[in-house]
């Protein structure tokens, strides 16, 4: 008879919250996003989360979601999927699954697939009748990437540090 805990989380908890931690490093004031890429025995690869570039100084740059194009965030931001695929160091993606906690956009879908990211767990979709995210099922669809929402226990995971 194994003594073993039964109440350990499930690898898409434990994926998902770590994406959602990343998230956390976000200094955008409005949408703070998480990415997890996981090989496909369940080791982590990468990481990433929405922010400015390297060298690109978020006291700096513009955070505004409003006004000239050049005075938004929306020209310099890089989202949390790309970060995540650009982090990543040791080779290829192939069949890899991302957790992320916005689903992703058009841009980034096309670097999901480039990658060969076959399998996409998202959290929220709250611009899903947006033009970009319809772009991304698209794509994803014809490109034979599989998306799924995470389904939220609700349980929680406290950490203190």
């Amino acid at each position: 008879m194994s003594d073993k805990r039964l109440d350990y989380i499930s690898w898409d908890e434990y994926f998902m919250a770590v994406a959602k931690l990343a998230g956390m490093r976000s200094k955008d004031p409005n949408t703070q996003v998480g990415a997890c890429i996981v090989s496909s025995d369940n080791k982590i690869l990468s990481m990433g989360y929405n922010g400015f570039p390297k060298g690109c100084s978020d006291d700096e740059f513009p955070w505004a979601r409003e006004g000239d194009t050049l005075d938004t965030k929306y020209v310099y931001t890089v989202h949390s999927e790309l970060n995540a695929i650009l982090n990543y160091r040791g080779g290829s993606l192939e069949g890899a699954k991302l957790y992320v906690s916005l689903f992703p956009c058009n841009e980034c879908a096309k670097a999901i697939i480039q990658s060969g990211i076959k399998t996409v767990i998202y959290d929220c979709d709250k611009y899903s009748s947006t033009d970009p995210v319809i772009a991304s099922k698209k794509m994803f669809d014809a490109a034979h990437v599989s998306y799924y929402r995470y389904e939220p226990t609700g349980r929680q995971i406290e950490i203190t540090v």
